[in-house]
């Protein structure tokens, strides 16, 4: 008898035990109340890896070989031959809820093939929805379009004479304040993995102070430099995605200098500001952009440094052609510059004309091809070269794989 109620009371038990259990949980979900357990991840589980290879032939059709552009791109005129022009590997995550890391090396620096740091920074949220963050570290200084704009969606092969010469490399080492709602950083995300070449997220306005002495530079005066940005991207009803920003930065530049004068100036003041349009092409784009400021700038007839204005910019038209697996991009391109280049020996005095057209094609998203015919009229004149002003015509080639 005992053994019958023992058996009796264990089945009562588990029937309760199992009616209650059931109803419990069917509670749970009707309520929709259940919460997933959150597992963090440790910061080796967020840190992602991307990249891309550029390499160029610029040897086809060339009547100049004198005709050069160091900054531009080093495999330029002389015997030429296939050039890496960049070789970048990406490592980015967002490391923590408020600190998001990006490290970019590049491998064909100089035309070397050595390795050199690009970007090193970490982005510091101050709000939970990082529409106000900080920029730590080796970044973009925040002024121009297409200096923003990451080589790797940029058309022509290389960037305007007229801004990139505020910021050689683009980058230098300092803080930078950025403020963008969520809606807009997400507007900017957007017309980058869309393909409409947009310039990343920079903030819709940029406020910063950096060394000065270009990325990978020591310093040299303790000044720093003070950088701003205003910007906007606006979605009209049509769908047509159009941005204009204005930009400035001043500050104290220490040049490299071989002539030697009475004074031997080697810190100059420097400042410079302009605006940037951008109609996004759908499938017709526009893209202009100009600068005005003053800096150092060799002078041939007094063989010396001196503060001289600066002005150039640029104007771009480009057509987006999508067939059912191939996307076309024609485009043409002039730019102008007249001004020194400080980062260059003596602050070298620049003159520059130059048109460009061409064609990019992506059979795939994995793969860039682009062919652009450029006819230049570049004058670069120092104490080593006071006089030297160079025409002429090439083809440029560039195939781009993407990963």
């Amino acid at each position: 008898m005992r053994r019958q109620f023992a058996v009796m009371g264990m089945i009562l038990f588990t029937f309760f035990t199992g009616t209650f259990a059931r109803g419990a949980s069917e509670d749970s979900l009707s309520t929709g109340e259940t919460k997933p357990v959150a597992i963090k991840k440790h910061w080796t589980e967020t840190i992602q890896l991307r990249g891309y290879m550029q390499m160029r032939y610029n040897g086809l059709l060339e009547t100049n070989p004198n005709l050069q552009c160091a900054q531009c791109d080093r495999s330029w005129g002389g015997d030429g031959g296939f050039f890496f022009r960049r070789i970048r590997l990406i490592f980015y995550g967002q490391i923590h809820e408020r600190i998001y890391l990006y490290f970019q090396p590049d491998f064909a620096s100089d035309g070397k093939n050595l390795g050199q740091i690009r970007d090193a920074y970490f982005d510091l949220g101050l709000d939970a929805k990082q529409e106000f963050r900080l920029r730590i570290g080796q970044s973009k200084v925040p002024f121009g379009f297409e200096n923003l704009q990451s080589s790797q969606n940029r058309i022509p092969l290389d960037r305007n004479d007229g801004l990139n010469s505020a910021v050689a490399n683009e980058r230098d080492i300092g803080v930078m304040f950025y403020y963008a709602p969520t809606e807009i950083r997400k507007r900017f995300s957007y017309l980058v993995s869309s393909g409409l070449k947009g310039s990343g997220d920079y903030g819709v306005f940029g406020l910063g102070i950096y060394n000065g002495q270009t990325a990978n530079q020591p310093e040299r005066n303790g000044s720093m430099h003070v950088v701003s940005r205003l910007t906007y991207p606006w979605e009209l009803p049509s769908g047509q995605f159009v941005e204009a920003s204005f930009q400035g930065y001043t500050g104290k530049f220490v040049i490299n200098r071989a002539v030697a004068s009475d004074i031997n100036q080697t810190e100059f003041s420097e400042y410079r500001y302009g605006p940037s349009f951008v109609l996004y092409p759908q499938p017709f784009g526009l893209q202009a952009e100009f600068n005005w400021g003053r800096g150092p700038e060799y002078n041939p007839e007094t063989n010396d440094i001196e503060d001289a204005p600066i002005r150039g910019g640029y104007m771009m038209a480009t057509y987006m052609l999508k067939t059912e697996k191939d996307v076309f991009i024609p485009f043409t391109r002039y730019h102008y510059y007249k001004g020194g280049k400080k980062h260059e020996l003596d602050a070298t005095r620049h003159r520059v004309n130059e048109l460009e057209f061409g064609v990019e094609w992506q059979p795939n998203r994995a793969f860039e091809l682009v062919a652009m015919y450029t006819i230049s009229d570049r004058t670069f004149e120092n104490s080593l070269n006071p006089n030297n002003r160079q025409a002429g015509s090439l083809l440029r080639l560039q195939a781009q794989v993407n990963f």
